[in-house]
């Protein structure tokens, strides 16, 4: 094993340490770690990243049932347009794009490219959410029908399928917005969802992919492990300054691929 590896693997594991302390957003840097440090293609990362997530969410139930925190009604009921939505982006969006989508004199936006700008953007609105202060009230959200539930889930499904995140910074407002949940609920909620979607999202790369299951249960491993080593660090440690500062990191961080992947 090459030191590379053994870094990835640490990263790995501090990343499942960040889930466990803040509640959510830390998966958000998989992706980059799979990309840009052990070299794989974003739609590979993608595919991995949401394997990753969706057994880091599976513990999440489990630790968040434990304190009461979960609506598994709700969330089955929320989960079913998001995971057609991510099935659908995985198993047919996804291998339909083409590896050159524009061409213009030298310049060319590849698949990979234009992917992985995405997900930038996508770390830019999850950032921002982590470093907004402002606590929300649960009575300034009103329930909204379920049609408008179903639309906006099939389009967090689509984004949850493209960038490989789980999304939890998009479906928490959501599930306080449509089942007028707590907001502490809704967080808990949203796991059951993170986790069914991005499951099932995975299993519509089994068809376009070849797995390397060796690395892919060890990566997945060490960072469940960190999230319960997170968790349990949580007790001793506040995680409202510690999630402001990591949005700073994931702003960094989105920054840092649109640059390295336009210039």
């Amino acid at each position: 094993m090459e030191l590379i590896d053994l870094l990835g693997f640490f990263l790995a594991l501090l990343i499942g340490v960040v889930l466990g302390l803040i509640g959510g957003g830390g998966s958000i840097l998989t992706v980059p770690l799979l990309v840009y440090l052990l070299g794989y293609n974003p739609v590979v990362a993608t595919a991995y990243s949401l394997f990753v997530v969706g057994a880091s969410s599976v513990v999440g139930v489990i630790q968040k049932n434990k304190e009461k925190l979960v609506d598994f009604k709700t969330g089955f009921i929320f989960s079913f347009p998001s995971f057609l939505a991510v099935y659908i982006t995985r198993r047919f969006l996804v291998p339909a794009i083409p590896l050159e989508i524009v061409s213009i004199n030298n310049f060319i936006l590849t698949k990979g490219v234009a992917i992985m700008v995405f997900f930038a953007l996508i770390m830019i609105v999850a950032a921002t959410s982590m470093i907004r202060t402002k606590k929300i009230n649960d009575s300034e959200f009103k329930k909204i029908p379920y049609y408008n539930t179903f639309i906006q889930g099939i389009i967090i499904g689509t984004i949850t399928g493209l960038i490989g995140a789980g999304g939890g910074f998009l479906y928490v407002p959501a599930l306080v917005l449509w089942a007028g949940l707590p907001m502490k609920k809704a967080v808990g909620t949203s796991l059951v969802i993170i986790a069914i979607n991005s499951i099932i999202g995975f299993s519509g790369d089994l068809y376009n992919l070849e797995i390397n299951w060796d690395f892919l249960i060890l990566f997945t491993s060490l960072t469940i492990l960190g999230v319960l080593l997170g968790g349990y660090l949580s007790k001793f440690i506040s995680n409202k300054k510690l999630k402001k500062g990591f949005g700073w990191v994931v702003m960094v961080m989105a920054l840092y691929i649109i640059m390295k992947e336009t210039l």
